[in-house]
């Protein structure tokens, strides 16, 4: 039940000791928001005996007791105070078991920093509103959301990860876990819900050798999730690795100077629109201005929508790669199947089934090769490394890749997909199996011109 202003009225200004599930704070009280959560200013930890400027909130789960410390001239704020206490003392009953001090706890989070933060994200937001409709499911307790979202999850084949918080490594903190399937995507409040939410299935979810994790980057969020909170992450698809590869793969072998980061990602395998393009630019622009974004509770609607849509982009992603690093399989195994079915015949009886001689069909793919270092060659610089420089990818050196000399005409060393923008949306799989169709064409057409180029090589030779 939220206070009264009437009720905040006995209570507002004065001095409180606040008890915390790991330490004993004193400050004046500011404000009681309608989740339980305090504001207080002047804050003193009273076991190490540091005080902290400017005004600091207590988040609600967080809090055991609270006491005033001056008596009032009333018993009125003795009262009121005991509503509140009497709320902290429910969502201790809710929890599943006790939350031991570690890192996921951060009891206090600037409210100078929430505001500039939040007011930062809706000024931002305001002259670039998303176009994509998406629907997520904000995990941030056990007792209603968490099974069905663990069971959901155990029964997919693949899901796409990732996670959001400060310095994400064995001494950072998590605060979101963003896990999308094929239709759900849940977003999990470890900050809330603490170490118990791999305890109670998460930790089985992602260390199910079954289930395919399609990750940007795991090395961070690896070593964060081993040594905090034990869990062994098991089938990997990291989109960053398979990027470099895809990469490799279209220069005829040579490897970029540098990995790109998930937003170039997106931009180059997806087509993502430049309005979110710049939500995520805005996104890494606050995190790494203001790091306790993250433990904003309540955590701002726009920015929940922009993890969701992540957490979608990811999943699509690894669809997307995955297309491209079969093409050349693709377009041999077309090859195969016409090889003897769409000719005369006549010579069948002179080739042995059993003839294990490199067939022409692959003999093709080393001309191909060739071509494509060739054309890599010179379309890239190369450092002293024998790596290819890649540029960073932005939206207006697409549109004119003249004005950076390390890049020349990036659009034709990688297949084009389709913009996934098109996708109108995310459940939609008969749009995704048209697109994969339509891909699948592309690259039999683009190895059927290259298999010419090839021929007229060889004709040119001779």
């Amino acid at each position: 039940m939220a206070l009264s202003s009437e009720h905040f009225g006995a209570i507002l200004g004065r001095t409180v000791k606040v008890t915390l599930k790991c330490g004993v704070f004193q400050g004046v009280l500011q404000h009681v928001n309608p989740d339980r959560s305090l504001l207080l200013r002047t804050v003193k930890n009273l076991e190490t005996g540091r005080s902290t400027p400017g005004v600091k909130m207590f988040f609600g789960r967080e809090i055991v007791n609270v006491e005033l410390l001056d008596e009032p001239d009333s018993g009125r704020g003795t009262a009121v105070l005991s509503e509140c206490t009497s709320a902290v003392e429910g969502n201790k009953q809710a929890d599943t078991g006790p939350a031991d001090c570690g890192p996921w706890s951060s009891p206090c989070v600037s409210l100078e920093s929430q505001l500039r933060a939040s007011n930062s994200l809706k000024y931002s937001l305001s002259e670039k509103k998303e176009e994509e409709n998406v629907e997520y499911t904000v995990v941030d307790c056990f007792q209603q959301k968490f099974g069905p979202a663990v069971l959901h999850l155990k029964q997919q084949c693949v899901v796409s990860i990732a996670g959001e918080g400060v310095n994400l490594c064995r001494h950072g903190k998590l605060s979101w876990l963003e896990i999308a399937t094929k239709s759900r995507i849940f977003l999990f409040d470890i900050f809330l819900l603490g170490p118990h939410a791999f305890k109670n299935g998460l930790q089985m979810v992602l260390e199910d050798k079954n289930i395919l994790k399609v990750m940007h980057d795991c090395r961070w969020i690896s070593d964060c999730l081993f040594h905090q909170y034990g869990v062994l992450l098991f089938n990997v698809f990291d989109t960053q690795v398979a990027d470099a590869l895809q990469f490799s793969m279209a220069t005829g072998g040579f490897f970029p100077h540098r990995v790109c980061t998930l937003q170039e990602c997106l931009m180059q395998h997806l087509k993502i629109p430049s309005k979110w393009d710049a939500i995520m630019k805005c996104r890494q622009q606050m995190a790494s201005e203001n790091p306790d974004i993250w433990f904003l509770r309540p955590f701002p609607a726009s920015l929940l929508k922009a993890l969701a849509l992540k957490a979608m982009y990811l999943l699509l992603l690894h669809s997307s790669l995955m297309d491209n690093l079969m093409s050349d399989l693709t377009a041999v195994v077309h090859d195969y199947l016409n090889a003897y079915r769409t000719g005369s015949g006549d010579h069948f009886g002179s080739t042995k089934p059993t003839c294990m001689e490199l067939p022409e069909e692959l003999r093709q793919l080393a001309d191909l090769q060739k071509l494509r270092r060739e054309k890599a060659i010179k379309d890239y610089r190369m450092n002293e490394d024998g790596l290819l420089i890649r540029p960073a990818m932005e939206l207006k050196e697409r549109n004119d890749p003249q004005k950076d000399g390390n890049y020349r005409d990036d659009g034709d060393c990688f297949p084009t997909n389709k913009a996934v923008s098109q996708i109108t949306s995310f459940y939609n799989q008969d749009v995704l199996c048209q697109e994969k169709l339509e891909n699948q064409n592309q690259v039999v057409n683009l190895w059927k011109n290259l298999k010419l180029t090839s021929s007229w090589l060889y004709e040119s030779n001779f």
